[in-house]
């Protein structure tokens, strides 16, 4: 199980994870029309200045003036422009962000209706604005809809004739703009053609009622042929006992549909064999079909495979699901896989917990990392060990939750009698004072302290040398033995210097490589061009401030500044 989790590696599941994030903050589902399918669509720069709504500036109108209003407004759509009298007064009583905007630019004398009707006879709107507005959609998500060189709905027939027929049908004039902003080609059918097409779902025996709330929430129903993925899930639906009523009832306004997607869910759940637990499951957590149209079942199912988590134990999992958002559960599982990369826990490992219990790690959300690691009052490593041998513990660390330190496992003590051997072979006696400022200096198990004392003796220094430097610098032990290795390394093999430098200078360990690489590199140059001491000691280039160094070297030569800049770009490229 774990050989194919261990092959993609710990880079390729951060990028997944990283992905997700991204992906998961637009709504999963949600379609963009791209222009090219709508030539009568553009943004202006006004639109753009035009994103926030109307009617906020806090300024009201008297509903006596707004009444007003919109009968000047309803005899001059239906009088004037000839629009049909339950459009012009769903537009008049539906468009108070519009009403209101106009308003403003007319000039009241005593009556506001006549003061009204005389501007607009001299004045034509734009009939889209409160069009759209009574359909539903804001200002700042009707402006981009707007047409480009239309102004009256008129100039659009077929826009008016396909909003007719969704009327007459029985959507909600209210919910009408959002079908035009998620599916605009449902109004750009020919004359005919969506009647046509509302009948053939009929046909298939689906309810008047019940199409009329299918099309709000998924419109590109009504694009191009029948949606057979549409049919086959209802199909799959009923199948399982679940009637339309149902349906409609876990439906959500909020959402938009993607049925191709729902029925891919389907079929994973028959592939993992839950065919006969199906109805069941469905039954009981109805959102895993309907949240974001189960792509987040998908994408909870994809980070599990990654992991190698077999087929049966995704689909036991869900057999299992708690009563939570997969949205939510998702969020919680990432979560607790990020805090497991850092408190550094090997790869291999958080395979296993992810792949042992997802139903843990997906139930509880857990604190932020630094908050737990203090407290527990625990270090990484030791919080690694803890988590593989009680991994329920998870549970107790949620947000909201009360967490205690972690009992004292014994270990701490072992290490501090380590530690205290290693001061006094050291040489710094038995002290308690001396000992006291020690154990605040030195960071570190014991154990470990004694590794890295080892690591620079092995090298092939004196032990009685090496007690001197750490006595001198203690902080060089305050690093990992791989990094105290690597240094010695640079400093013999790669610049030259003889290993006993470190007895002179033992700062050395403490410096970074970029900082000892940087210095050096900019020395030589330097010296090659007969700008530098030839004897510089190797402390001296090391341990000067950056302001030191530039006046004392780097200026010494014209060009010097650049070459420094040049280096250190290469250098932290090459970091």
């Amino acid at each position: 199980m774990m050989t194919r989790f261990q092959k993609l590696g710990n880079p390729s599941i951060l990028k997944w994870v990283s992905s997700y994030f991204v992906e998961n903050q637009q709504k999963m589902g949600s379609c963009h029309i791209p222009q090219s399918q709508s030539p009568r669509l553009y943004i202006t720069e006004r639109s753009v200045l035009s994103q926030r709504c109307y009617g906020e500036d806090g300024v009201r109108i008297p509903r006596a003036t707004l009444k007003e209003a919109q009968t000047a407004l309803l005899e001059y759509l239906h009088s004037t422009r000839s629009i049909q009298f339950v459009d012009a007064e769903n537009m008049s009583k539906n468009s108070p962000h519009f009403l209101r905007k106009l308003l403003k630019k007319v000039e009241i004398v005593k009556d506001v209706r006549r003061s009204m009707s005389r501007f607009l006879r001299y004045h034509p709107i734009n009939e889209f604005e409160p069009f759209f507005e009574s359909l539903g959609l804001k200002p700042c998500e009707y402006t981009p809809l707007l047409p480009r060189d239309l102004m009256f709905l008129s100039d659009d027939c077929l826009l008016l004739e396909n909003y007719r027929v969704l009327c007459e049908f029985g959507v909600e004039r209210n919910k009408i703009g959002q079908i035009y902003k998620k599916a605009v080609q449902v109004f750009q059918h020919d004359f005919g053609v969506l009647l046509l097409k509302l009948q053939a779902y009929q046909k298939l025996g689906l309810s008047q009622s019940f199409m009329a709330k299918i099309i709000v929430y998924s419109p590109h129903v009504l694009i191009g042929d029948i949606d057979i993925k549409f049919i086959k899930v209802l199909e799959i639906l009923n199948g399982l006992g679940f009637d339309y009523a149902w349906i409609k009832e876990h439906l959500s306004e909020k959402e938009f549909y993607n049925w191709s997607m729902i029925f891919r869910v389907f079929k994973f759940f028959r592939e993992m064999g839950c065919s006969s637990e199906l109805g069941g499951l469905i039954s009981q957590h109805p959102w895993l079909l309907f949240e974001g149209s189960g792509g987040r079942v998908l994408s909870l199912i994809a980070f599990l495979l990654k992991f190698g988590l077999p087929m049966d134990g995704i689909s036991s999992m869900f057999l299992q699901f708690p009563e939570i958002q997969v949205s939510h559960f998702v969020s919680n599982i990432i979560r607790c896989f990020l805090f497991f990369q850092e408190i550094e826990m090997e790869v291999d490992e958080i395979g296993k917990i992810v792949c042992s219990y997802p139903i843990l790690l997906g139930s509880c959300t857990l604190k932020k990392t630094s908050s737990l690691l203090h407290d527990l009052n625990v270090g990484k490593k030791r919080l690694c060990k803890y988590i593989q041998e009680n991994p329920q513990e998870l549970s107790k660390w949620g947000m909201g939750t009360r967490v205690r330190p972690l009992p004292d496992s014994g270990e701490g003590v072992e290490s501090q009698k380590l530690k205290t051997k290693f001061f006094l072979d050291l040489g710094y006696g038995e002290n308690p004072n001396m000992l006291k400022k020690a154990f605040k200096v030195f960071r570190g198990r014991g154990g470990e302290l004694q590794e890295r004392f080892d690591t620079i003796v092995n090298a092939g220094l004196d032990q009685e040398d090496v007690s001197k430097m750490v006595r001198v610098s203690p902080q060089i032990l305050n690093q990992s033995k791989a990094l105290i290795q690597s240094k010695i390394e640079i400093l013999v093999n790669e610049l030259g210097f003889p290993l006993s430098s470190l007895i002179l200078f033992p700062s050395y360990l403490s410096y970074t490589t970029q900082r000892v690489r940087l210095r050096l590199a900019m020395y030589n140059w330097l010296k090659d061009q007969g700008k530098a001491e030839p004897d510089l000691a190797l402390s001296t280039i090391i341990s000067w401030s950056d302001k030191i160094f530039l006046s004392q070297c780097v200026n010494n030569h014209p060009s010097g500044p650049q070459v420094w800049e040049d280096l250190k770009a290469e250098f932290t490229r090459d970091k």
